[in-house]
């Protein structure tokens, strides 16, 4: 019933924010199978391409055409901040979390409770360590990927 939910409301969503878009010949073929995906198979096709190619999908949206270069570079000069263990204090390091990522104070809570979690990714290197001095400094213990 859900999936029947999902799909019926999936083709306003497209209606709204389609514009004509000219499709190279050389893709055709694959826009028009991903075009008679379901929702769900749209899912599980994302899922199966984060896993192959090491991305996420907000990387890819970001990366953009320069996708096949990405990786080496993105290697070299940023880094992913990710929150291994929170430490004795707690509430330090929520205050940190909220500061540095300009969350709101549930967010950062949210993100602290979640712990292993990823804080931010694709930062710049010298941007990640200084997040990543500022956590430990008030407690917690972060890995920089």
């Amino acid at each position: 019933m859900a999936d029947e939910t999902i799909q019926a409301a999936a083709p306003e969503v497209v209606a709204e924010t389609s514009a004509p878009v000219e499709v190279p010949s050389k893709f055709k073929k694959l826009v028009e199978e991903v075009e008679a995906m379901t929702v769900l198979e749209l899912s599980e096709l994302v899922k199966v391409l984060e896993k192959k190619f090491g991305v996420s999908a907000s990387a890819v949206a970001v990366a953009g055409p320069a996708a096949g270069a990405a990786p080496e570079e993105e290697g070299k000069s940023t880094a992913d901040v990710e929150l291994t263990e929170v430490g004795a204090s707690k509430i330090a390091v929520i205050k940190a979390v909220k500061e540095a990522l300009a969350l709101g104070l549930k967010e950062a809570k949210d993100l602290v409770d979640g712990a292993p979690s990823m804080l931010k990714t694709g930062m710049k290197k010298e941007d990640a360590a200084e997040l990543a001095k500022k956590l430990t400094d008030a407690g917690a213990k972060v890995t920089l990927k």
